[in-house]
């Protein structure tokens, strides 16, 4: 028989999402149990948002070598130490881990039960030969690489970001299919490392993002070395020799890539199997499970957050629905998610970040909207740090209010967060045009855009005329 226990909150998955609500909950006066599976911290830490990042971040230390004589350094190739780069990467995982641990969480009152866990009835889970009944229950399990129905690919081996951190050796030629942020920011890292990169993309690359911008970004890319294909139709995968082939369609001409490392970067499933999410009454599709706006499932005690509502997928976001799920479930309050003012980056370089309405999204709502613009290449500190490759774009209505922002440039992620805080709060362009900005700083971009839209009112030849008017009298 199995030992039952009776608690508040029973979170299953140890993600950002899982492991925020349980800290909170059990901080809060709510007994709680977490149940994980495998790695405390989930996808984020252990396979996908740490790794890469300190990944890119290799890269761009090479790159940075490799083009130190802009500054009047010896530029030089530099040499990879492939073994080195993963022992950094590690490194870093190893440094954050601590803060997601088993004993960190036991330190703070949650019980943890490191097993899988399943429904077996509407109020009841079992994990590592317990039988948790709980008031509520949160199922955060994040999601997995999907891997597309393409030809051969079952036979040929290939990578996804649960894997290609724990290479050692560099690829030779990585070939990527999916042009998406995962996609990319591996291409980059890798070109950046040494390897040749090819990126196979069925539609546009980063099409959730603004279009113009995307186009810098694209052009910057191919300039080192990444080679994109957009608009193919991957027919079918295999082998040859030690390496891999791909064969893509364009324009109905058929064309195979030879490469020596495939990675599938072409979206995410939610990690629902196993849960017996049936016995509870727990509706879901492949999409994930489905959620009201108070991210409660059909079974009005089990909620759902992060990658496994089917929602947009990123760590912050599991950040965001733990808060919403905890002032329903502990203070029964009716909050409810809102991503009007949802921040997403892709983190190349130059980096990508948005928030809020495109130029194309405001459009189509109707709204009369003007578009406001300012290159990196105006800004002091870009020309000192020579990153000058970049562009804020800034949306507004005819009144003035701030519906969005995306910026490309050095430190992108960084720059958006004003504009974050300017969409949620709805304030109007005068407020980040009035801002007294320290020079000299990449954040003057957002001062200098929302400036700009004063700009045909204030050097108007009204305005000169009112000036030379009060001029007369003194």
């Amino acid at each position: 028989m199995a030992e039952t226990m009776e608690v508040d909150v029973c979170v299953i998955g140890a993600g950002s999402g899982g492991l925020s609500v349980a800290a909170g909950a059990s901080q809060m006066g709510a007994k709680t149990v977490l149940i994980e599976r495998g790695a405390m911290g989930g996808d984020c830490l252990n396979t996908g948002c740490v790794p890469s990042k300190a990944l890119l971040a290799a890269g761009h230390a090479a790159h940075a070598i490799r083009t130190s004589a802009r500054f009047g350094v010896n530029g030089v190739s530099p040499t990879i130490d492939f073994e080195k780069v993963h022992a950094h990467v590690h490194g870093v995982i190893g440094a954050i881990a601590p803060n997601d641990s088993v004993e960190r969480f036991s330190g703070l009152g949650v019980q943890v039960i490191e097993a899988e866990g399943k429904f077996t009835g509407p109020r009841e889970v079992v994990a590592g030969g317990m039988r948790i009944r709980a008031k509520r229950f949160v199922v955060a399990t994040g999601s997995r690489a999907g891997v597309p129905p393409i030809e051969g690919l079952d036979t040929t081996p290939f990578l996804t970001n649960e894997t290609i951190f724990e290479r050692t050796a560099a690829p030779e030629h990585l070939v990527v299919i999916g042009g998406g942020p995962i996609g990319l920011e591996m291409a980059q890292a890798h070109r950046r490392l040494g390897a040749r990169v090819t990126v196979l993309e069925m539609a546009a690359i980063l099409a959730n993002d603004d279009p113009e911008l995307v186009d810098i970004l694209r052009t910057l890319l191919r300039a080192e070395g990444i080679e994109i294909h957009e608009g193919v139709r991957v027919l079918k995968t295999g082998r040859k020799g030690n390496g891999i082939t791909v064969t893509i369609e364009a324009d109905g001409k058929q064309t195979t890539i030879e490469g020596s490392d495939l990675l599938v970067a072409a979206g995410r499933a939610p990690n629902v199997d196993g849960l017996d999410l049936e016995k509870a009454g727990i509706d879901y599709s492949r999409k994930g499970i489905t959620t009201d706006a108070r991210l409660r499932t059909s079974n009005k005690r089990v909620y759902a957050l992060g990658d496994v509502a089917g929602g947009p997928q990123f760590t912050h976001i599991a950040g965001y629905h733990a808060g919403i799920a905890i002032r329903n479930m502990l203070f029964r309050l009716p909050a409810k998610v809102d991503y009007g003012a949802m921040p997403w980056v892709t983190y190349t370089a130059p980096e990508l970040a948005h928030v809020g309405l495109s130029e194309a999204g405001a459009r189509a709502k109707g709204e009369d909207v003007t578009i406001l613009r300012w290159p990196f290449a105006e800004n002091d500190r870009a020309q000192a740090e020579r990153e000058t490759d970049g562009l804020i774009k800034a949306i507004t209505n005819k009144k003035g209010r701030i519906l969005g922002a995306t910026i490309l440039g050095a430190h992108a992620g960084e720059l958006i967060l004003p504009w974050v805080l300017a969409v949620g709060n709805g304030m109007k362009i005068g407020k980040m045009a009035g801002m007294i900005a320290p020079y000299p700083t990449l954040g003057e971009v957002s001062k200098r855009a929302a400036g700009s839209y004063y700009m045909p009112k204030l050097f108007s030849e009204r305005t000169r005329k009112i000036v030379r008017f009060l001029l007369k009298f003194g």
